[in-house]
């Protein structure tokens, strides 16, 4: 059975006549069926093509894959306006990519006494986040930081 170009069926053939006809159209004959198989099926393809395009897709494939990945911004307790909002405009393009975002608010010295300072930065961001994004982890101390985790809204 032979199979044209375009993939219509071109019928039964004998080997000789399915070669010259694809000699005739500078294409290759390219078995799909299994060697026992009765009848054994051919197509009519250029076999170089199809391997660069069957490599290609592959690769396409894996290009599209987008690892899960976390960003960490770091803030201070005294961080001023002007750094906020800088800080806040590259946490809201973390999360608008798609990536988690780890924030850690830093405690040097004696500010770790005023650490309810940094809650409330923190809080803050929260609450200008909600719309594009929610809490994984809760604001919490370690050591000498505050951390609290962002992640995307779920699509519906």
């Amino acid at each position: 059975m032979l199979i044209g170009a375009n993939g219509e069926k071109m019928g039964l053939l004998p080997f000789s006549e399915a070669l010259e006809s694809a000699r005739t159209a500078t294409l290759d004959l390219v078995q799909v069926s299994p060697s026992d198989s009765k009848p054994v099926v051919c197509k009519l393809l250029d076999y170089g093509k199809h391997l660069f395009t069957k490599k290609k897709s592959i690769s396409s494939s894996r290009v599209k894959v987008k690892r899960n990945t976390t960003k960490e911004i770091k803030f201070r307790p005294s961080t001023d306006v002007g750094d906020y909002n800088i800080k806040l405009k590259k946490v809201k393009s973390f999360i608008l990519d798609g990536d988690k975002t780890k924030i850690s608010v830093r405690f040097r010295g004696r500010e770790i006494l005023n650490s309810d300072m940094g809650l409330d930065l923190l809080n803050r961001l929260r609450d200008e986040l909600e719309d594009i994004a929610q809490v994984d982890q809760e604001p919490s101390l370690e050591g000498r930081q505050l951390l609290m985790v962002l992640s995307p809204l779920k699509k519906k």
